[in-house]
């Protein structure tokens, strides 16, 4: 159950942010913060391929019902598909609060179109990967549908044992490329991407001939391999992934459906990118805590957990689940935090109507333990703490932070190790 949890913790704090990057110029050092990870709907991420010559079916966007319906029509296609659009995989097996069972529909009839976004646009979609309320859907994408008569896989992503980019391709896609790699790793082709000379020609058409394109695909594929290349200079990005990377019974190469990820580190020179982040769906809290450059995943506890460092925010879950407790969240200050930073992070905890207990989990590495000390006891006069808190501090300046804490007069538990951390803070919620 701890392990559980604490990598449900993980898993979604480390996909929301990274770690700091030191750059070393000389003499100079300079902290890069992270933001959490940009997050494109299906159809800004076409757009984006769209713009780059990059084969993709024809689509349009509606936030009504009447524009969905126009928009069908203006495609004049054989058969249309409507995809709900929300940051959320399983969206074609999701149910509707209107009662619509699906995110994605295929039809022959415009007029289809309309009713279906009439129970779409405005209601919620709960799919496996949404909260259990599901979340809103404000747009839907009105995209033609095509056959596929075969389909691949084909990604481009940043390897750093590569020390740069590598095409990675299989002739079987649309499924997941671990399980290719596990069951058949005989049919992955990589290709590794000389950062000046960008993909060569054979490169590209020895791909297209391992993913199994023949004739005159062949060399339609490999021109889609190198477009896809430029986007992924392009747009700063760290992964542009698609699959399936198919063709169609017609003689297309198409990419079907793709998934792109971003340096985060490049929003200054990728400012029309990044603004198109769709953050409607974010939790809040979460946006926040990101806004301090403070890691914030919410849990179903009552004993928030205060700590610097994923690794250590996950033992800290763990061990009051061991212990007993619940962690009421996971919260990672990181390394060059500031007093105000303390201070917003201990308003996030006391905003939480759950939080029943406060412990604090400190390895001064980077982290000054004072500056931990000073802006525990500001926030706790400040905000009027009604719920204990204890405290464990080790590392830099740990002596100076105790006489802090203990000169403050204030009603804070210390404890001597994790273990013992844990342990008051089950007990402070059981008296």
């Amino acid at each position: 159950m701890a392990a559980s949890m604490a990598s449900q913790a993980a898993a979604r704090g480390l996909r929301t942010a990274t770690s700091k990057h030191v750059l070393l110029d000389k003499l100079k050092c300079t902290w890069l913060s992270p933001r959490r990870w940009l997050n494109l709907q299906e159809y800004q991420s076409k757009k984006l391929m769209q713009e780059s010559g990059v084969a993709v079916q024809r689509f349009y966007v509606a936030d009504s019902a009447s524009e969905a319906l126009e928009a069908a029509k203006r495609l004049d296609a054989k058969e249309i598909v409507l995809k709900a659009q929300i940051l959320a995989g399983g969206r074609g097996k999701g149910v509707f609060n209107s009662g619509l069972k699906g995110g994605v529909h295929l039809t022959k009839d415009p007029a289809v179109v309309g009713e279906l976004a009439r129970k779409m646009l405005g209601f919620n979609l709960t799919t496996k990967q949404t909260p259990k309320d599901g979340v809103k859907v404000k747009t839907v994408m009105v995209a033609e549908a095509l056959d596929i008569s075969r389909e691949t896989y084909f990604a481009i992503l940043m390897d750093r044992s590569c020390n740069g980019p590598v095409m990675v391709g299989s002739p079987q896609g649309g499924m997941d490329i671990e399980d290719v790699a596990a069951k058949n790793p005989e049919l992955i082709f990589k290709e590794v991407i000389d950062i000046f000379e960008g993909v060569q020609d054979d490169q590209a058409v020895r791909m297209a001939a391992n993913l199994g394109f023949k004739g005159p695909l062949q060399r339609q594929a490999a021109d889609q391999i190198k477009r896809l290349y430029d986007l992924f200079l392009k747009v700063d990005a760290t992964q542009v992934e698609v699959n399936p990377f198919g063709e169609t019974p017609e003689g297309q190469v198409v990419c079907f459906d793709a998934k792109i990820n971003f340096d985060d580190n490049a929003e200054f020179r990728q400012k029309a990118v990044f603004a198109m982040d769709d953050m409607t769906e974010s939790d809040p809290t979460e946006m926040h805590a990101a806004k301090w450059d403070l890691k914030y995943i919410g849990l179903d506890g009552n004993i928030a957990c205060f700590v610097n460092g994923a690794g250590l925010a996950m033992a800290t879950c763990d061990i009051i689940d061991l212990h007993g407790g619940k962690p009421a969240n996971f919260l990672d200050l990181g390394g060059g935090v500031k007093e105000r930073q303390v201070y917003e992070a201990f308003k996030l905890l006391t905003a939480d109507p759950k939080v029943e207990a406060i412990l604090v989990n400190i390895f001064g590495g980077i982290v000054n333990c004072a500056i931990i000390a000073n802006g525990i006891t500001k926030a706790c006069r400040e905000l009027e703490l009604k719920v204990p808190l204890v405290v464990r501090l080790e590392g830099t300046n740990v002596h100076e932070a105790k006489r802090i804490l203990t000169e403050s007069g204030l009603p804070i538990t210390a404890a001597d190790d994790l273990d013992d951390a844990a342990k008051k803070a089950v007990a402070a919620i059981k008296k």
